[in-house]
């Protein structure tokens, strides 16, 4: 069969799925989702087999550390995925839920009901975790997912779907409902990206040169985010300790993923004694700091920063560093570069947090927390599906509701309308 065919076959697949995937009740989802979690822990042998595959292919073709990290499986992260797993079944189905009423003058009651998107098609790279938390999500919010994984998860992907195909479907999902594209040719997702008929809705995952590929070429809606330029902004007012804390948290918990900071801004008024306090911090830990110039006074060791440093996603120890003025200076410097993704302030001054977070658009606006709780788990969502950072029709961190639209209903009692 050729690859064009095969890959119309399974968003016909998909599509049909959709169509009795979206009545299944709550606790027949429930349950496939609670034995998938089961089968991970208990195969997780297995799952390091495969993934042990794609790290030596990794190391072999030279991915970066980070990349390798994200690639990286451990009975710890199988146990993660498990328990997102669990966390989704404890949430609250969003299918079918009436989220407002209203009568009309001539009587009729009209509401909106939830209802599942359909086929999402989700192409990503290097994380493997992605596999379970998509098909999770889509599961328990009705609607059928095409898994499209990078090359250099083939191996994890593949057998995580097997899993997950094998238990979903034994608990009495419809066939089709979890499907995962078994090729590495590329040629798959430009012919998954023509299938409009059949899939809703294409959420990709991964950097930048992916998603912007995936927005030129597909037929299909997008939800995506082109990058994380995240910034963490330490306000006159900030408290010292609290802030070193942050920041260091912000950079280092996991330099390659999309929510780490890429840009730490510092007010003028306290820039001298707290740079003096995190730039040997960072140091310590092998990060590059790029500064500006009244960066690089305070701090002689740090490199100078040239323009593109101020709008790039490292995904590395790599740290981008600007003493500003003052607030005002600083959401200038956000709104020019960042990507509406996350942003922080570190403040103890009430009315400068308000103002940063009346001013700073991003998908996620935080005060005195580390950007890297922007994700779905961490926001109570049960993992997530991507970050949208269009705002059509999600935004931000996009968990069970953002995988469903609503549609109108309309209750009366013999109403006709004559004019």
């Amino acid at each position: 069969m050729e690859l064009r065919e095969e890959i119309v076959q399974i968003a016909a697949k998909a599509k049909k799925a959709s169509r009795d995937l979206s009545s299944l009740g709550s606790s027949a989802k429930d349950g496939a989702l609670e034995s998938i979690a089961g089968a991970l822990v208990d195969e997780a042998d297995r799952i390091k087999t495969a993934n042990d595959k794609d790290l030596e292919a990794a190391e072999k073709n030279g991915l970066s550390a980070a990349m390798i990290d994200r690639l990286r499986l451990t009975p710890e992260r199988v146990k993660a995925m498990a328990d997102g797993l669990l966390e989704i079944v404890a949430l609250p189905d969003p299918v079918g839920e009436v989220t407002r009423m209203w009568t009309r003058p001539n009587g009729l009651r009209i509401g909106r009901m939830r209802i599942p998107l359909g086929v999402i098609g989700i192409i990503f790279e290097s994380r493997p975790n992605v596999t379970v938390d998509a098909a999770g999500l889509c599961l328990k919010s009705g609607n059928a997912v095409i898994l499209r994984g990078g090359s250099e998860a083939i191996n994890s992907n593949k057998v995580l779907g097997d899993i997950m195909i094998e238990k979903a479907t034994a608990a009495g999902v419809p066939e089709g409902a979890v499907q995962v594209i078994p090729t590495t040719d590329r040629a798959a997702v430009d012919f998954l990206l023509e299938q409009e008929d059949y899939i809703d809705v294409i959420i990709p995952r991964g950097g930048e040169a992916l998603i912007r590929k995936v927005v030129e070429r597909s037929r299909i809606p997008v939800l995506k985010h082109y990058k994380g330029v995240c910034h963490v902004y330490v306000d006159a007012d900030a408290n010292p300790k609290k802030a070193r804390e942050i920041c260091m948290n912000a950079k280092l918990q996991r330099t390659g993923v999309c929510n780490a900071m890429e840009t730490m801004l510092v007010h003028v008024g306290i820039a001298e004694d707290f740079l003096a306090m995190i730039v040997p911090a960072m140091l310590e830990q092998g990060v590059e700091l790029r500064g500006c110039e009244i960066t690089r006074d305070f701090q002689p060791q740090v490199k100078p920063a040239v323009e593109d440093d101020w709008s790039a996603e490292y995904l590395d120890k790599i740290l981008a560093v600007r003493v500003v003025e003052d607030l005002d200076m600083a959401i200038d410097h956000i709104r020019r570069y960042g990507s509406d993704h996350t942003d922080a302030i570190v403040t103890e001054n009430y009315t400068i947090a308000q103002r940063f977070i009346r001013e700073v658009d991003s998908s996620s606006v935080m005060v005195n927390a580390s950007t890297r709780f922007s994700d779905g788990f961490q926001y109570g969502l049960g993992a997530e599906i991507g970050i949208s950072t269009t705002r059509l029709h999600a935004y931000g961190p996009m968990g069970l509701e953002e995988l469903t639209t609503t549609k109108f209903i309309v209750h009366g009692d013999g109403q006709i309308r004559e004019s």
